[in-house]
């Protein structure tokens, strides 16, 4: 609910503080007092229209505050969380708009935008009136809101996991098709692709054993000299090395610690000199033996890179895609087989989807059938007896259907016999609308997670028994929420479990607008001058008592 309202320099308003209770809430006041300013101020917060004129004459800026205090387990709680906000029991919303028109906005201290202000305020807060018409008048709710009415809570949760079915398979086959089309489109390229590159045979790690290749070959000649040499060398150690072992052995047999060490030392430098020489023997075997042509190397290394250059891809990426335009050229011939069946898992889920959606659709038509009932009944205690409420289930076209379902719901009224049925916001008198609203409101009341209510103008043209019944109507609703509404009727003040009176006064050249609490007697006064106008009267009074003391009745 709405806690309370802090107004800085705007229009009339100089400072203004307004706390605010649960249940039934009025304000009054003479016409022309500044309500429909405090309502503006509100809506502002809650983002509503934003306009240098708001700013009070001679102030640099305006801002206001609004605090509420939703339940916990509102859905607004959510998108605060999704937007890294936090908050505790209440919340607060804070707006300011300079005198050159730029505005800022505020959630809980944190800079939000004019967007996410609003959706939040829309959340939060229903004003039905002259002032603001959203919630019920967006026909984007009135869908929700039949369904809340029907029970169509589990209906809903099979409808949207048989349209995720749907969205999934239709997705695959749309995947399927427009790859087969491009690989179609592409089919000769693609043939002269594969051939080129099957022809060529690339294989993974290719690259780099001929460019090995290559260097060995363009230095084989130096490389055979110095292998040959190198071997000549390396005989002639290991006979040196032969001979001085066997003087060494020799020495041996004679004694000696020292000689010992040395014949062990030679001994393995003898197999080390042999390794190496074997080594050298058999790289200048594989020299001798390796038949390749540093032309034919350079041929094959050149088609690789020239392929790979071709088609924009390192040299080690050619084998991937020769097989994956082998696979796409599969795919054609065996397309028409994997299209057919995935057609059918989509049609098939196609067919669940709308099994669904036709008993969703009946059940929207039967809940549409006693949410208008109950409306309609609604209307004539409010002096609209002549009005007449429709709830429209059209069918969508089958490109609009969604997990929502297949149909548009509209609520939709006619204010008049032999006039057509039109949206709701087109009834062209506020009281009207306010009406019609608390009419809605009344029938719908707990399905709508808005805590709070404004109501302005509902009692225009109305007195005596309809403004009793409009204030009892809106008693039911303050049951279930916060219900706030400005009033000229004393039938309906006498209800409220809260009583602001609203007055204008003139000093220094200015108007300011102020907001007193009323206490019991303060009440019955104002509730006297409601009856009787300018001059209240003993019998005004006397007749506010009766009010009173008819609202006070039973405990409620």
């Amino acid at each position: 609910m709405l806690t309370g309202l802090s107004i800085r320099d705007i229009l009339l308003i100089e400072r203004l503080d307004l706390a605010f209770s649960p249940g039934l809430t009025v304000l009054t006041g003479e016409t022309g007092a500044g309500k429909s300013i405090i309502l503006g101020a509100l809506g502002f917060a809650c983002g509503g229209r934003s306009d240098r004129s708001l700013v009070r004459s001679g102030a640099r800026q305006g801002s206001v505050t609004a605090i509420f205090a939703p339940p916990p387990d509102h859905p607004l709680r959510a998108e605060l969380d999704a937007h890294g906000i936090a908050a505790g029991e209440e919340i607060v919303l804070r707006r300011r708009v300079a005198s050159d028109g730029r505005s800022r906005a505020w959630v809980e201290d944190v800079p939000v935008s004019g967007g996410l202000l609003r959706r939040l305020g829309e959340a939060l807060l229903a004003v039905h009136g002259q002032h603001a018409s959203r919630g019920l008048l967006d026909p984007a709710s009135h869908r929700r809101l039949l369904d809340a009415f029907g029970g169509h809570a589990p209906l809903l949760a099979e409808l949207e996991a048989a349209f995720e079915r749907w969205r999934r398979a239709g997705d695959a086959l749309a995947a399927l098709e427009e790859r087969l089309e491009l690989a179609k489109r592409e089919e000769e390229e693609l043939r002269c692709r594969v051939a080129e590159l099957a022809d060529l045979e690339p294989r993974p790690g290719e690259e780099e054993i001929l460019a090995e290749r290559r260097r060995r070959l363009m230095h084989r000649e130096k490389l055979a000299a110095l292998l040959r040499e190198g071997l000549a060398a390396a005989a002639a150690a290991v006979d040196r090395l032969a001979a001085a072992r066997r003087l060494f052995a020799r020495a041996a047999s004679l004694g000696g610690e020292n000689v010992e060490r040395a014949l062990e030392a030679l001994d393995r430098a003898l197999i080390e000199a042999g390794e190496a020489e074997s080594g050298l023997a058999g790289a200048a075997r594989d020299l001798e033996l390796d038949t390749d042509s540093l032309e034919a190397v350079e041929e094959r290394l050149f088609a690789l890179r020239d392929a790979a250059r071709k088609y924009r891809c390192a040299v080690e990426d050619l084998p991937d895609r020769l097989e994956r335009w082998r696979g796409r050229l599969a795919e054609l011939e065996t397309g028409a087989e994997e299209t057919a069946r995935a057609r059918a898992v989509a049609e098939e889920a196609r067919r669940d989807f709308l099994a669904v959606a036709e008993r969703l659709s009946a059940a929207r038509r039967e809940a549409a059938a006693r949410l208008q009932a109950a409306v309609e009944a609604e209307l004539p205690p409010l002096r609209m007896d002549r009005a007449r409420f429709r709830v429209a289930v059209d069918a969508l076209d089958p490109e609009q259907w969604n997990a929502g379902g297949a149909e548009r719901v509209r609520f939709e009224v006619a204010t008049n016999p032999g006039e057509p049925f039109g949206p709701l916001a087109r009834i062209a008198s506020g009281g009207e609308l306010s009406r019609f609203m608390l009419a809605l409101e009344v029938v719908i009341a707990g399905l709508d997670p808005v805590p709070t209510m404004i109501f302005d103008e509902v009692d225009a043209g109305i007195g005596g028994a309809v403004a009793a019944a409009v204030g009892e109507r809106l008693l039911r609703l303050a049951a279930e929420r916060q219900v706030i509404v400005v009033t000229h009727a004393p039938q309906i003040a006498a209800l409220a479990d809260h009583h602001l009176r609203i007055a204008k006064s003139v000093g220094e050249g200015h108007s300011r607008v102020g907001v007193e609490t009323l206490d019991d007697a303060a009440r019955r006064e104002e509730i006297a001058r409601m009856l009787a106008g300018a001059e209240i009267t003993e019998a005004a009074r006397a007749a506010a008592d009766s009010l009173l003391s008819l609202a006070a009745g039973p405990p409620r």
